[in-house]
């Protein structure tokens, strides 16, 4: 079936009489909102609009020391860390991967990659730029991380690799694979590392995870973790952290060689201990960042949970009754965060994505790497709940059917069907 798109139309305003007064064009205005179901950046909440908002303070005195102890404080509960340290870089997730790299690791020292998919090669590609002897597993892209593998790698490493002056010095793993929607058991990668005695740092990407899935810093015994705004925290993109162990952070101060000024940990310890910093902060993300960490607590980290859970399960009632594949093979695998839909043969991902969008104002997310045009991407995770996800798995259906692709219909009512349950999530 084909569709129609129409033209914009030319409109102007200003002076009333038809005219900018700047000369502006202006396109058709779209009634009701747009649906930002992408696996991230992810709707900001208008609380914590507002408290980005705020006029900007003096980042030297009194009332910014509070903020940033709240914030470091604040952060260190949803990384579920009593005893590590939490840093915040003005940064995306790529400078917190960096920060991990360069506050731990010498030039030559050997990294071992798990490559779930695109996000794992790119921090690949961040450690071989910096001088790292990369080491990479290459997964299918359609599961998450395979333990076994991962120890037997680890085995032979602790076997011989010591002996001959290579040994792995950290394991770089994502526990959530944005690109692929797989979740990896990072409690089975700690094991892994254990069940050999390897002492490589385990560094652990949260960046889709965190405050969407549940994710212990301490108990899962991650070195460092890596975390971005913009996702499951419900902030702009402009934030990155990492969560840090005293293993870690004694790697940093005694053996790690790399160069670093701007992402040095050691340059943030005093200041932070006041609540300050040693550069001009993001003043403003952190002013949301507080008020998203009580909005977060306010819910209860469990309940937050939860709800992914449930939305995430509806989301995948509305594939299996569209007669779709899921991107992620094993099911216990499947991310509460977004689900990766492979496009049914025939059809283009993104010509589909491209139609959902101009028709019913909705974004989804793109195939990636060698998923390019194979698979659409639905994000459930962060500020939304089940009426929101609805709107957006109508759309999908709605264009599924415009686009003439093989499917079923009654995605929506299946997922419906779960979201109404008595007790507010199905079995």
């Amino acid at each position: 079936m084909e569709w129609v798109k129409q033209a914009p139309v030319e409109r102007y305003h200003g002076d009333g009489g038809g005219r900018s007064t700047c000369g502006q064009r202006v396109e058709n205005h779209r009634s009701g909102r747009h649906f930002l179901q992408i696996p991230g950046p992810t709707n900001v909440p208008r609380r914590v609009l507002e408290a980005i908002g705020r006029p900007t303070i003096d980042h030297r005195g009194p009332e910014f020391a509070a903020l940033g102890r709240a914030c470091l404080d604040g952060m260190r509960r949803i990384f579920r860390t009593t005893t590590g340290r939490v840093y915040v870089f003005p940064s995306s997730g790529t400078g917190a991967w960096e920060a991990a790299l360069v506050n731990t690791l010498s030039p030559g020292d050997r990294v071992l990659v798990y490559e779930t998919g695109h996000f794992a090669r790119l921090w690949a590609e961040v450690a071989r730029r910096l001088g790292l002897a990369v080491e990479a597993i290459e997964g299918d892209w359609r599961s998450g991380v395979d333990a076994g593998a991962l120890g037997e790698a680890l085995a032979r490493d602790a076997n011989g690799g010591a002996r001959r002056g290579r040994a792995i010095r950290a394991v770089a793993v994502l526990h959530n694979e944005t690109s692929t929607g797989a979740a990896s058991d990072v409690a089975a990668v700690r094991r892994a590392l254990d069940a050999c005695e390897h002492p490589a740092l385990l560094l652990v990407d949260t960046i889709s995870s965190l405050a969407s899935m549940p994710f212990e810093h301490d108990a899962w015994g991650v070195d460092v973790t890596v975390a971005g705004s913009q996702k499951g925290l419900m902030l702009p993109p402009g934030l990155g952290f990492n969560a840090v162990s005293e293993k870690a952070h004694r790697a940093s101060r005694e053996t790690a060689k790399l160069a670093r000024s701007y992402w040095d940990w050691e340059a943030m310890d005093a200041p932070n201990a006041a609540g300050w910093f040693p550069f001009t902060p993001a003043t403003n993300l952190l002013f949301g960042l507080k008020e998203a960490i009580a909005m977060l607590e306010e819910e209860g980290l469990p309940r937050v949970f939860a709800r992914h859970r449930r939305l995430a399960e509806a989301t995948r009632r509305a594939v299996q009754a569209w007669g779709l594949e899921f991107n992620c093979r094993p099911p216990r695998q499947r991310s509460a965060s977004l689900t990766a839909v492979r496009a049914p043969d025939g059809v283009s991902a993104d010509a589909l994505r491209a139609l959902v969008l101009d028709r019913f104002d909705v974004s989804l997310g793109n195939g990636l790497g060698r998923l390019h045009d194979r698979v659409f991407r639905i994000g459930h995770l962060g500020d939304l709940n089940e009426v929101t996800l609805l709107g957006a798995l109508a759309a999908v259906e709605m264009g599924l059917s415009l686009a003439g692709a093989p499917f079923q219909r009654g995605g929506v009512d299946a997922a419906m069907d779960h979201l109404a349950a008595p007790d507010g999530e199905a079995a």
